[in-house]
């Protein structure tokens, strides 16, 4: 719909609708409706009958000079995600990643008992 095009019109020019997808960023909702708006541009809707045009229609100009595609038609292009190369350093071969993440998870389960053990102390430092 960000396009300007109804749910029930998709179909019929040409275009699949999948209710269940959204758009979760504005990056790929802004490519979407650019490649539907280009998409709107280029095509060419003939009319039901020959003598009666809508006003979704083309003009009997456009209509003159549309020829019928072959193979993909605007097929979606994705970008490469560009990686960056870092040098393996000795601090990096040192750290033990799975020793780390064991031990922030220990403290996140432990964290409410020892802060009651520090309250705990603190009182029986204050008598």
């Amino acid at each position: 719909m960000a396009a300007g095009i109804p749910k029930k019109l998709a179909p019929t020019i040409g275009m699949s609708v999948d209710h269940r997808l959204k758009n979760r960023s504005l990056e790929s909702l802004q490519s979407n409706v650019q490649r539907l708006n280009t998409y709107k541009a280029k095509l060419v809707v003939f009319p039901r009958r020959a003598r009666k045009s809508k006003a979704g229609d083309s003009t009997p100009e456009e209509l003159a000079i549309a020829t019928q595609v072959q193979g993909q038609y605007m097929p979606v292009v994705l970008e490469k995600p560009t990686v960056e190369l870092v040098k393996i350093t000795d601090e990096i071969k040192s750290f033990k990643a799975y020793n780390k993440l064991r031990v922030e998870r220990t403290n996140e389960r432990h964290v409410g008992v020892r802060q009651k053990r520090a309250a705990e102390a603190e009182k029986e430092d204050k008598k």
